[in-house]
Order: C-alpha cells, then structure tokens, then sequence
C-alpha cells in the first residue's frame, strides 16, 4: 500500500513494514493486560498474552531483520505493567530492543516509556514523508492528514466473503494516513464505521483485514457494520 507516496507493507501479524526505511512497525502491544486486570480485581486470566505477543514480535525481526522498531504507543497496558514482566519476559524485551534502533512512541496506557528495557522514547517521529504517533489526529485541513501513521483505535471490520461472514482485525487507509491494528494477542477492537474511525478518512478508503497468511483488500464499500466492541 502507498500511504503519502511511501511503500509500506502491511502483515497478517497486524504489524507494518516499511522496506526503504527497513522500519517495522507494531501498534498497541498492551504487554501485560492479564496481569493487569487481575491485579485490578478482574479475575484470573491465563498470564499468556505477554509471552504469546513477544514470540509473535520475535518472528517478526527474525523475518524483517529491521534497522528500526517503532511501537506506537500502548506497549503495555499501564503504567505498572512494564515493571511486572517476568525476568525471562524482561530478558527477551531487552534482547530485542538491543538488536535494532527501538522507538517507543509514548500512548494513553503508557505515557511513560520502559526506557530500562531499553530504546528511546518520543511522542511523534517524523522519517521522510511519514510522521508516527500514537493517538491520529483530527484532520483541520486539506493536508493535515498527510502522511500520518497511527494506532490507539484498534480497528476491525466485516466483509462476507462466499456466503461466510467474517470480521477481522485490519489497517485502514485513504492512501494520506494510516491506521494500524493492534497488535497485541489479547485486545478488542473498534469497528471501521465508528465515528471516531470514519470520521478520519475520506470516502474511499480501503482496508486490509489481518488473515492467517496474508492480508486481504476491500474497499469502503464492500464492508458491512460490525460490532462496535473495543477493549483498549
């Protein structure tokens, strides 16, 4: 897909990667949602979701071999999470974050970075004609959109495709901005037709919904309302 003149690839894994930058890209981990919400009083849940995302993130480099890592935002899932990783979940983090130049793009659940597993942190980068940021932006102009990279919403959508309806987590673009999907093991997500995620893109967007081996293109009008469920 083109976003403001760059090439960038989405994954079936809900990341993005961007070969001429050599620059891969993951949205709202929430690492250490379980652990969290138990510790709020949500019950036991399996503590899986942290060790499940990092194997999924420890593929990805091994595939891509990036020269950059950006996580935008929502790394973890609050601000005591990032202390709570187990010693060998902590381990595998700082190996990754050694292995490339790692940005965290700070986000609404963590506003303060792990800086002690390593990377540095910003609230926006800007590289070539892409700016990266957590939260997008309500457009106010004709090109204040433009090139803008983001997360925070974790959009999904529905299509039925031979008779089966299926709804999947996916990117969204109008080709001047992006939004990616979680990428998270354990999270929700909104559906493309909310406002606060329609509201964003011009009439003809498209999306590429997330698959077991690939992504899959729509466009605007293929898809149907799905369920506005998000957990972020």
């Amino acid at each position: 897909m083109l976003v403001n003149g760059a090439m960038v690839l989405p994954d079936p894994s809900g990341a993005l990667f961007w070969p001429k930058e050599q620059t891969l890209v993951v949205a709202d981990m929430h690492l250490e949602k379980a652990a969290t919400l138990a510790r709020r009083g949500a019950g036991f849940l399996p503590p899986y979701d942290t060790r499940e995302t990092l194997r999924l993130l420890e593929g990805l480099m091994r595939r891509h071999a990036p020269k950059r890592l950006i996580a935008l935002g929502d790394a973890f899932h609050d601000a005591k999470a990032a202390h709570g990783l187990t010693e060998a979940d902590a381990a595998r983090l700082r190996k990754l974050t050694a292995a490339t130049e790692w940005i965290w793009i700070t986000g609404n659940h963590d506003p303060v970075a792990p800086l002690h597993l390593g990377g540095r942190a910003e609230e926006v980068a800007e590289i070539g004609p892409l700016v990266f940021r957590h939260d997008p932006q309500p457009a106010t102009g004709l090109r204040s959109a433009d090139g803008e990279v983001a997360g925070h919403l974790h959009p999904k959508a529905a299509v039925t495709v031979r008779g089966q309806r299926l709804s999947r987590p996916c990117f969204v673009t109008d080709t001047r901005r992006l939004v990616l999907p979680a990428f998270g093991t354990f999270t929700g997500g909104l559906d493309v037709f909310d406002p606060a995620i329609r509201g964003l893109f011009r009439r003809d967007f498209t999306v590429f919904l997330t698959g077991r081996d690939k992504v899959h293109s729509f466009p605007a009008g293929r898809l149907e309302r799905g369920e506005e469920t998000v957990r972020r």
